[in-house]
């Protein structure tokens, strides 16, 4: 389970995410640091919820919201200045890449599901 690429990403992601949520001003630490380290807690929360269940496709929908909140988040933390255009193009790369992890993965419930 924890194998799987998607756990990998996100795991690297929230590693390269903390040291530089930490250098945000300290207006901002509290708030916008605060909220995406929670956004992307909450994401590797769901996807690991996702791999205990028989039936993972709320997990992963609710995993998939998460995944916009923090692709937003990444967004104005660029237009914040909070991160420089080559830290924002870093992690929207991660995320896009994320974002494909998950698709598959929904996409394979979704083909399990109507199988069966």
């Amino acid at each position: 389970m924890t194998e799987s690429p998607i756990f990998a990403k996100t795991y690297d992601f929230i590693l390269w995410l903390l040291p530089h949520t930490r250098k945000f001003p300290k207006e901002q630490r509290f708030s916008m640091a605060q909220r995406l380290e929670d956004t992307a807690f909450a994401f590797q929360d769901l996807i690991l919820r996702a791999a205990k269940t028989k039936s993972p496709r709320r997990f992963l929908v609710e995993a998939d919201i998460e995944l916009d909140k923090l692709r937003f988040q990444i967004r104005l933390c660029l237009d914040l200045n909070l991160l420089s255009p080559k830290q924002y193009e870093f992690a929207a790369t991660q995320i896009v890449e994320i974002g494909k992890l998950l698709g598959g993965w929904l996409k394979k419930t979704t083909a399990t599901s109507t199988s069966a």
